[in-house]
């Protein structure tokens, strides 16, 4: 669902931060964040459960489970957990990129490409409604994401 910022603006819809912010909110991986919180829990131990096979086969191959089963356990839990921190680093990085461009008064935009980069200031009205999606939808992803860190400490 793609919005014009006003009909004076020069930013392409695809680029306003209202609408970056909608796309990632509707997006795969990036909508996990959005879920309640046990299918939230659900993604991210099935993430960690499928990096198993790839954690596995190298924790078996350093410690054999018929004879080391402690360390293996420990190196394959410790692997799965290095894949599901990527993620959530994968995560988080998308959602902060919302965040700075909410927060900023101006909108930084492409026209045709790279090259052609353009600043635009945001009018006081898109301010405020940018910094009222920031407050009350993505700061409450990025504390989500953040006591999801803080659990892996």
């Amino acid at each position: 669902m793609i919005k014009q910022i006003a009909s004076s603006s020069p930013v392409p819809p695809e680029q306003q931060p209202a609408n970056e912010y909608e796309e990632l909110k509707n997006s795969w991986l990036f909508d996990w964040v959005t879920l309640e919180r046990p299918n939230y829990l659900r993604k991210l131990v099935w993430v960690w459960i499928w990096s198993w096979l790839v954690s596995g086969p190298v924790a078996a191959a350093s410690f054999p489970p018929e004879k080391y089963l402690v360390k293996f356990l420990l190196s394959g839990s410790a692997g799965a957990g290095l894949i599901l921190i990527l993620v959530l680093l994968r995560l988080y990085l998308g959602w902060n990129y919302i965040r700075s461009r909410l927060a900023n008064t101006t909108v930084f935009y492409e026209e045709s490409g790279w090259y052609d980069g353009q600043t635009w200031l945001k009018t006081p009205e898109e301010i405020t409604k940018d910094r009222l999606i920031l407050q009350y939808q993505v700061q409450p992803l990025l504390q989500r994401l953040h006591k999801t860190f803080y659990s892996f400490i």
